[in-house]
């Protein structure tokens, strides 16, 4: 027999093995000061791509003061209690009340964190008998949900409605024989690559095979759609999205999540969500600064105007210059580059250090071998002025890129 442990001690994973020389820097990074287009790292100020506070609310100055008003009047532990049990207040129902209508559903229940909370989702719609079908570049929390289900479950691939019908044939057979139902998972705006999920032509499919459809839409909601009320809205088909799922730790920058569908459903997830019947309650100062942010986001539309107007200058810009920004119909913006993990490293710290540009990095596993991912998020904060210096930096690192100056460099990295 192994001791449980000597396993981790060998392998430490395709992320963790650059532990020793990566960690505070290329991961686990300290932004420091104010949320904003500018912040500090390593001491220098940087323009910050990487902070999802899409409409620029983190650090509003009236959000701020909402934020301390709450403070005072609740103090950080209120209510205690999970919400069945003793932390169910008239300020949850309120949020939930103005969820519903912002995205013209019967009824939503708000959730205590996001990861947790869609993951749970999943867990509690689904029986033994029951078959999921989800996009195959679905985020971690996605694919978490689906392991902990102990029926079968199909991959499509990434929005590909030819690859969604094959799988929904395969899971309409399974679901007939098993006697259960289907469950179709995409999400909004996939988070990485950028692009918005087909949930237009998956609703298409609905009426042909019978399935219940839920969409994460951590990265559209408060950015497309009227007032910010999401995907589904804005490509028409929210009415036919049946479980609608978001965040608010993106464009409302705060913390917690929110379902939202017919009151039949919302009150089975509400009764039987382990993770919210044995969980402290969303605590009350985020409950009422969440009331303020979405206000604030329904009567001000400049905030998400000023948003979209620094995303077309920066992907037109890089667009422009001849980067492969991918197939982005979103904020998100990805660029693609070719490279090791090493030059990928020198390439980084170069941008950060010598051209005041922090964005983050994304290397294998989390997309193919030999291909650098920067990713940029624009925001209301930032400027026009951000994106020409942003634009000159990624043209001179492309060259280095090109010419083998950073695969030199990445030669004193150590071999693991």
């Amino acid at each position: 027999m192994k001791d449980l442990f000597q396993r981790i001690i060998e392998n430490k994973g395709p992320l963790g093995k650059w532990a020793s020389i990566a960690e505070g820097y290329f991961v686990f990074p300290k932004l420091e000061g104010p949320i904003s287009n500018r912040m500090k790292f390593n001491g220098k100020e940087v323009i910050t791509w990487s902070v999802n506070d899409y409409l620029g609310l983190a650090n509003n100055p009236e959000v701020r003061e909402i934020d301390s008003e709450a403070a005072q009047k609740f103090g950080s532990a209120h209510p205690m209690g999970a919400r069945m049990m003793s932390g169910h207040t008239e300020l949850h129902e309120k949020l939930e009340k103005i969820l519903s209508d912002l995205v013209n559903k019967e009824s939503s229940y708000v959730l205590n964190f996001g990861y947790q909370g869609i993951l749970s989702t999943i867990d509690t719609l689904v029986s033994k008998n029951d078959v999921i079908v989800y996009d195959n570049d679905s985020h971690a929390c996605i694919i978490d949900g689906v392991r902990l289900h102990l029926g079968k479950r199909f991959t499509y691939r990434h929005n590909d409605i030819e690859s969604l019908e094959k799988n929904l044939i395969r899971a309409s057979k399974v679901a007939n024989n098993s006697d259960g139902g289907i469950l179709v998972i995409s999400e909004g705006v996939f988070g990485m690559r950028g692009e918005q999920g087909k949930l237009k032509e998956i609703v298409e499919l609905k009426e042909k095979y019978k399935f219940r459809f839920l969409v994460d839409d951590a990265h559209g909601f408060g950015t497309l759609g009227k007032n910010g009320s999401g995907t589904g809205d804005e490509q028409g088909v929210q009415d036919q999205i049946d479980v609608y799922f978001a965040t608010f730790a993106k464009s409302i920058a705060s913390t917690g999540a929110f379902i939202a569908g017919s009151k039949e459903v919302i009150d089975f997830l509400k009764y039987n969500m382990r993770s919210q019947m044995f969980a402290k309650s969303l605590q009350s100062v985020l409950v009422y600064g969440i009331i303020k942010r979405i206000e604030m986001m329904k009567s001000r539309p400049e905030f998400k105007k000023r948003l979209w107007e620094n995303v077309y200058s920066l992907q037109e810009g890089l667009k422009n210059r001849g980067f492969d920004i991918g197939n982005t119909q979103s904020c998100v913006t990805p660029v693609y580059l070719k490279g090791s993990i090493p030059e990928a490293m020198v390439l980084v710290k170069d941008l950060r250090e010598n051209y005041g540009i922090f964005c983050s990095i994304v290397v294998y596993p989390v997309i193919p071998r030999g291909l650098i991912l920067l990713r940029l998020i624009p925001t209301a904060s930032h400027t026009i002025k951000d994106t020409e210096i942003t634009l000159e930096a990624f043209s001179s690192i492309r060259e280095k890129l090109n010419n083998g100056t950073y695969k030199t460099m990445s030669q004193a990295i150590p071999a693991l």
